[in-house]
């Protein structure tokens, strides 16, 4: 009997490593094409109607882009060439890597014939990418290609992290049987929360009902817990603090919401942080906590996370359940009844009371020369409910976290932990290519906005109407600030000349603004909401180099400082009404311990 030969079906296999891509949902990456990529170009131009190919005019930009995992949690993707575009996504994939997300990064090689010939941009990749990825291999065999790309997208997902596949540029176009290569994407599966411990539950229950100056501070982790974050501070009258990532899982118009911490911070926060006797750490990571000796004052400290690694890593720990935030304070919920208002809750709110009558006596000045105050201000007056802010890392950061009014519709994204400047102009790109149906801004100083204002030409040619704000006063002003407390020189590298923003976006074929007076703000940015309906737009605001008040330094209390001190703390950050929390405890009858935090850090 004579079998019946079935006759082999072949693939190229940069065809197969594109539909490994979309089988797991990836609908857009980024990059710019080279001598070493070319082949993963002709595969993303076969499959152009099923994954969009997005050129940046850096690669840098496009890494930060693909942080988008950021926002919606699915896995970012990008490319570079061999040798320098590969080494220009490196500060994009380091933010990735410290903000635990998972990116996967293609790496074009020269091909197999000239692999380990010192030949043109060849070079043993491998090394580079050692430290910055979870999953860092080089590409041997076309038929494996598909399998190897698989198990990157894999590993970043399990380790919330970075995947590099370095790539010979000859592998894609080979043909490889098209059985030979699947996907595993609809076998991936969340992992499930671990349930909190009863027992532990109710031991960090009853010493939280037992604090005298208990404080929640909540992280990134908490993110789907606002609501129970918010409902355990009214029913137990315990103010809530939260690092600045974190900042709009509690709407900031929660009366007993004091804000951040040490530098990117609010003046509320660090003055309850020194005070506070028992803190309830939630989903949290707060990277200044050990050189601050933030939690030094603290009698118990508790803390709730879903990783192991997590528990007792940032002060030594009391209670810890390792369990789902949003689990665990809903069991705490249901052990605790409403309380009274105690002295440290009124104290607090009062306080926070307070601080916002000076933040806003900033916003609305009518007079004198713009500042970030009023800008900001009049971003909040054209946000729709829903916006989603890309914030460049800078005295933006500090002044966005103060001045932006955010509820839990609204997300923001920035660089958290890696800091890396330059990342408002891709965070905006990659947000309206995800939500194209929502408002999104870019909020940058004039520092970030210079190490990557050539895409806004990306915003342009893909039609992204991300509404652009630079804050220009010529200076690294959180810099600028730093030499101001720590060095003895008259600052050094921290000033440069100007850059006009609008002639620059204008360049690009993009529709801009430059104002420098308050009374220009109204009638701009309702402008700039109506472009943005179709086309992107840029706002050039001209501000003064004034620094926000150092919530960190504080001078204000008398028994701290002298009167003369005082008063010049109040007459340069215009706070003649702003009180210390001293103030308010003593009014409700509590002690002032006199504690302090210290900044910690540079």
């Amino acid at each position: 009997m004579v079998m019946k030969q079935t006759k082999q079906t072949n693939i190229l296999a940069g065809a197969a490593v594109i539909k490994v891509l979309e089988a797991w949902g990836v609908d857009h990456l980024y990059g710019i094409p080279g001598g070493s990529i070319n082949s993963i170009m002709d595969a993303l131009s076969a499959e152009r109607d099923r994954i969009h190919y997005i050129q940046v005019r850096h690669e840098e930009v496009g890494a930060m882009a693909a942080a988008d995992a950021k926002l919606t949690g699915k896995i970012g993707v990008c490319f570079g060439s061999a040798g320098p575009g590969g080494t220009h996504l490196m500060n994009g994939l380091y933010d990735a890597r410290e903000d635990h997300v998972p990116v996967l990064a293609l790496i074009g090689q020269f091909g197999t014939t000239g692999m380990n010939m010192d030949t043109f941009q060849e070079m043993n990749e491998n090394p580079i990418y050692a430290d910055v990825a979870d999953y860092n291999v080089t590409a041997v065999n076309a038929a494996t290609l598909p399998h190897v790309i698989d198990e990157a997208i894999r590993r970043a997902y399990a380790h919330q992290g970075v995947a590099v596949v370095q790539i010979p540029v000859d592998l894609p176009w080979q043909q490889i049987p098209a059985e030979d290569w699947y996907a595993s994407a609809n076998s991936y599966q969340t992992p499930l929360l671990p349930e909190p411990d009863v027992q532990a539950v109710t031991r960090l229950t009853q010493t939280l009902l037992a604090a005298e100056r208990p404080l929640i501070y909540y992280g990134i982790g908490a993110r789907k817990a606002g609501k129970e974050l918010e409902q355990l501070s009214k029913t137990l009258k315990i103010p809530l603090m939260s690092t600045y990532p974190a900042k709009g899982i509690v709407a900031d118009r929660y009366p007993a919401y004091l804000g951040s911490a040490n530098r990117v911070a609010q003046k509320p926060a660090n003055e309850a942080l020194a005070q506070a006797d028992v803190v309830l750490f939630v989903g949290n990571n707060y990277p200044f906590a050990e050189v601050s000796k933030a939690f030094k004052n603290t009698r118990y400290f508790l803390q709730i996370d879903i990783d192991p690694a997590k528990l007792g890593k940032r002060h030594k720990t009391d209670i810890a359940v390792l369990a789902d935030a949003q689990k665990t304070l809903a069991a705490i919920l249901a052990q605790v009844s409403e309380r009274e208002s105690t002295p440290w809750w009124q104290a607090n709110l009062a306080n926070v009371k307070n601080w916002r009558a000076y933040l806003a006596s900033l916003e609305d000045k009518q007079e004198g020369p713009l500042q970030a105050y009023q800008v900001l201000r009049a971003v909040n007056k054209i946000a729709e409910p829903d916006a989603i802010y890309s914030i460049d890392v800078g005295d933006i950061n500090l002044n966005a976290n103060r001045h932006l009014k955010l509820t839990p519709s609204n997300r923001h994204i920035t660089s958290n932990l890696f800091a890396t400047m330059g990342v408002g102009i891709p965070g905006a790109i990659a947000a309206k290519l995800n939500y194209p149906e929502r408002q999104v801004f870019n909020l940058a100083g004039d520092g970030g906005a210079s190490m990557t204002m050539q895409d806004l030409a990306t915003q342009v040619q893909y039609h992204l109407p991300v509404i652009n704000v630079v804050f220009t006063n010529c200076q690294y002003g959180f810099i600028k600030d730093e030499q101001e407390d720590t060095n003895q020189n008259d600052f050094i590298g921290v000033e440069f000349n100007d850059i006009d923003f609008s002639k620059i976006a204008d360049g690009v074929h993009m529709q801009a603004f430059r104002v420098n007076k308050i009374e220009q703000l109204p009638d701009v940015f309702e402008q700039a909401k109506a472009i943005a309906q179709y086309e992107p737009v840029l706002i050039h605001a001209v501000i003064t180099g004034d620094r926000p008040l150092p919530a960190e330094k504080l001078r204000l209390d008398s028994a701290m400082s002298s009167a003369a001190d005082i008063e010049a703390f109040k007459q340069r950050y215009e706070a003649q009404d702003l009180q210390p929390l001293s103030t308010y405890l003593k009014q409700f009858g509590l002690d002032d311990l006199q504690h302090q935090i210290g900044q910690g850090g540079f």
